[in-house]
């Protein structure tokens, strides 16, 4: 007999933990090699993990709501084959990776069977319950309030809210089974405080140290950021200390990228059945691009510049709760335009739907912001850590702007957008920062107006 270790596998390039949401398996369970043992979450996606092998489930080493490092083992699974030594399976490479995430390197490995199991940490959107991204999701979607949902029963382990459990209460809502304020009103999240402006106001201690309090005049609305929400903060704060941001700008005519997009997107469709947005037209000449500055496809290593081979470009895309996540196309540079479209389009989807797999999150090399989507005309966008650069598009806005031609200079009326990227000044000087965006929008304005797709 051996014990095979299951190791909590690598997610991603910044995803270093995940939270245990179910397990489908308990000790003394039989499990097949394949089998899903757990369900996971990240501040990205809910995933499954399979079983690195056959045999019978000896022992479970975290509880639901355990927030677990990624390398570390999550449970000992007893098989038939005959070893005299404990064998580690994981989905992670054997020798250890080194690799760079926000402000530390980090070794990821498999861990030796001694490893402290870490104290429960629960993660919850209210400091006592926990919720899935997806959960979350379809609850901000269906307009249903923090309130409502703690009322929610739940059919989950420890009486967690599933998607069955939010979807029967939507029903039963629309249905006038349930009202829509069960529980407390909203009234009861307004907190009525003391006429003072906001300030800071420190209680003395006996060891000198004070306790700051916060004050708000008038009646105000105190709404906790949800669990997705606080792992986006933390994540853009920690980009912020770690790369030194530079900011440049430009804008492009897309007049003929316009006027084409217009002419073909009803055969488009028809032929295709799709639609063809600007996106992959923006990340077709992103791409491009970066073959002639690779350096822009890097991530840092301490001192070590890891230039990536890969082109693998995320696309920042809204969920319907607000809250924001970015979808990988791999090996982007191997599709043609069809091919990028189907795969923004069916990612976006799949985001808007709760259907993306950690799979889809993970791996990207450089992104693309559209801000233009919500009428911005430029930005100055995050770097997606550890990537090094990160580009924003703006609205396309119809502008008179001076015309030169053989015959002269004309003002005519063209589309024109802005451009701006975010770069790393650890390793992008602003002479490649600019001269990479300047490369991107000379693409964009040298679209041929008669090519195929």
């Amino acid at each position: 007999m051996a014990v095979v270790d299951l190791i909590m596998p690598k997610l991603g390039e910044s995803i270093m933990e995940a939270t245990v949401l179910k397990w489908f398996k308990q000790p003394g369970d039989e499990v097949k090699m394949d089998e899903t043992i757990l369900e996971i979450a990240t501040d990205k996606v809910d995933s499954e993990v399979p079983s690195t092998a056959a045999g019978v489930i000896e022992e479970i080493l975290f509880n639901v709501n355990d927030v677990v490092p990624i390398g570390t083992v999550i449970a000992k699974i007893r098989t038939s084959a005959t070893s005299d030594e404990h064998r580690v399976v994981s989905n992670t490479p054997p020798t250890p990776v080194a690799e760079k995430v926000e402000d530390a390197v980090v070794v990821e490995a498999p861990q030796p069977t001694a490893f402290a199991k870490p104290a429960a940490d629960k993660q919850s959107s209210n400091g006592s319950r926990f919720y899935s991204p997806l959960v979350l999701n379809i609850a901000a979607s269906e307009g249903v309030s923090m309130t409502e949902l703690e009322n929610i029963p739940g059919t989950g382990n420890e009486g967690r809210v599933s998607k069955k459990d939010i979807l029967q209460y939507v029903s039963e809502r629309k249905s006038g089974v349930r009202s829509q304020d069960s529980g407390a009103s909203r009234k009861d999240m307004v907190i009525p405080v003391s006429r003072v402006e906001p300030q800071q106001q420190t209680n003395n201690t006996s060891s000198g140290a004070g306790q700051q309090l916060t004050t708000y005049s008038g009646n105000v609305e105190i709404i906790e950021m949800d669990r997705m929400r606080k792992l986006i903060a933390d994540h853009m704060v920690r980009s912020k200390h770690t790369s030194p941001h530079v900011t440049s700008f430009t804008e492009a005519d897309v007049t003929n990228l316009v006027q084409w997009r217009d002419k073909v997107k009803k055969e488009f469709e028809k032929r295709e059945n799709t639609k063809i947005t600007f996106t992959p037209l923006f990340i077709e000449a992103i791409v491009r691009c970066i073959k002639r500055f690779p350096l822009i496809n890097s991530s840092l290593d301490g001192y070590n510049i890891i230039v990536k081979k890969d082109i693998n470009i995320g696309m920042a895309t809204a969920l319907p709760s607000g809250n924001l996540i970015v979808p990988v196309i791999k090996n982007a540079d191997q599709l043609n335009l069809v091919g990028l479209t189907r795969q923004v389009n069916g990612l976006a989807d799949a985001a808007r739907n709760g259907k993306l797999k950690a799979d889809d999150t993970t791996g990207g090399t450089f992104t693309l912001t559209n801000v233009g989507t919500f009428g911005s005309l430029m930005g100055t966008p995050i770097i997606n850590q550890p990537q090094v650069a990160i580009m924003a598009v703006g609205a396309i806005k119809k502008r008179p702007v001076v015309i030169e031609t053989p015959a002269g200079d004309s003002i005519a009326i063209r589309h024109m957008m802005y451009l701006s990227m975010s770069y790393d000044h650890r390793i992008v000087d602003g002479s490649l920062g600019a001269t990479f965006l300047t490369a991107v929008a000379k693409e964009l304005e040298n679209f041929k107006s008669d090519r195929e797709y």
